[in-house]
């Protein structure tokens, strides 16, 4: 049976690999761009731009919604979606620090 060494890591490092992962896919990447040309979208008309189903465009949302980088509302029928630009702060800070520490770790390596 497999075990799930997740928790041999830090908070930070598993936040910053489920960030990357709802970013690894061309789809939520196209989600995101829609989202933040309107500022705020209703899940029928990100369906209307992109070349996939309703139901597939639900679960790149969901996927988005889980890893904090959208926030969404529910109004009867209608699904709102807007982006989480303090979670994309965030991220992108704490991208930053690790590109940076990478970067100085590198410069004392021999290749």
């Amino acid at each position: 049976m497999a075990i799930n060494k997740k928790e041999a890591f830090t908070q930070k490092e598993q936040d910053l690999a489920a960030f990357a992962k709802a970013m690894a896919h061309p789809a939520r990447i196209a989600i995101l761009k829609i989202l933040a040309q309107r500022n705020e979208c209703i899940c029928g008309e990100i369906v209307d731009v992109l070349p996939l189903a309703q139901s597939t465009v639900s679960q790149h949302l969901k996927e988005l919604k889980q890893a904090g980088l959208i926030d969404g509302t529910i109004d009867g029928p209608r699904n709102c979606y807007c982006i989480n630009w303090k979670a994309f702060e965030k991220f992108m800070n704490e991208f930053s620090f690790l590109f940076n520490k990478l970067k100085v770790q590198n410069e004392k390596a021999c290749c």
